[in-house]
C-alpha cells in the first residue's frame, strides 16, 4: 500500500536523522542562536512558500504564543500573514523581491531569519536570506539537499537528504519542534538567568 510505503520513508528517514551528529550540532546552533537574540531583545522573522510559508507560520506561533509550557509570549512572526504587503509588492516589484523587501525594511542586526525551502533554489528566499545577510541578521535555513546558494549567506544550514518535497517538510517540522522546545525550555528554565 502506498501510505504503508510512505510511512515507512518518513520512518527511515527520522531514524536516519537521529543518528546524524553534524544535524544535532545544527540543531543545537539554531537553538543558541535564536535563545541569544531573544535574551538580548531582537526578533525572529520566518519565511517560506507555499507549504514552507505554513510551517513558517507554525513555528513562529510556537514561539509567539506557547509551545509546551505558559509563559510570557515571544517576538516571532512570519513575513506572509499580511496579504496587502504580499500581493502589493509582488504586484508591484516582482515576487521574488516580497520577502527581501520587508527585511530590509524592519529586521534589524541581532534578530534572527529563518528560511525554510524544500527546493534550496526560491529566488525570494536567497534574496531574503542575502538582505538579511548584509544587514548583521543571522540567518538559519531548513533546506533540502540544494542549498549551495544558501549556504553563502546562512550561518546555520539544516539540510535534509530527501528529494521528497513531503518527506522534507515533515522533517523540518519535526526539528522547527525541536528548536522551539529548545528555546522555550532554555529561556524559561535555564538556571543562567
Amino acid at each position: 500500500m502506498l501510505e504503508s510505503r510512505q510511512i515507512k520513508d518518513a520512518a527511515i528517514l527520522l531514524e536516519a536523522l537521529s543518528k546524524n551528529k553534524d544535524l544535532e550540532k545544527s540543531i543545537q546552533s539554531a537553538i543558541d542562536y535564536i535563545y541569544k537574540s531573544i535574551f538580548d531583545g531582537h526578533r525572529i522573522w520566518f519565511a517560506g512558500n507555499g507549504g514552507s510559508a505554513a510551517e513558517a507560520q507554525h513555528l513562529a506561533a510556537e514561539l509567539s504564543g506557547k509551545f509546551m509550557i505558559e509563559r510570557r509570549a515571544l517576538p516571532a512572526e512570519a513575513l506572509h500573514v499580511n496579504g496587502s504587503y504580499l500581493t502589493a509588492v509582488g504586484n508591484d516589484y516582482g515576487f521574488q523581491h516580497v520577502y527581501e523587501r520587508i527585511i530590509k525594511g524592519i529586521a534589524k542586526q541581532g534578530d534572527v531569519l529563518v528560511v525554510l525551502t524544500t527546493s534550496g533554489i526560491s529566488k525570494n528566499i536567497i534574496l531574503a536570506a542575502k538582505a538579511a545577510h548584509k544587514n548583521k541578521v543571522d540567518v538559519i535555513a531548513f533546506t533540502g539537499s540544494n542549498f549551495t546558494e544558501l549556504q553563502k549567506y546562512a550561518e546555520i544550514i539544516i539540510s535534509i537528504p530527501s528529494n521528497s518535497t513531503p518527506h522534507i517538510q515533515e522533517t523540518h517540522l519535526v526539528i522547527g519542534h525541536i528548536i522551539c522546545g529548545g528555546v522555550e525550555s532554555r529561556l524559561f528554565f535555564d538556571d543562567d538567568l
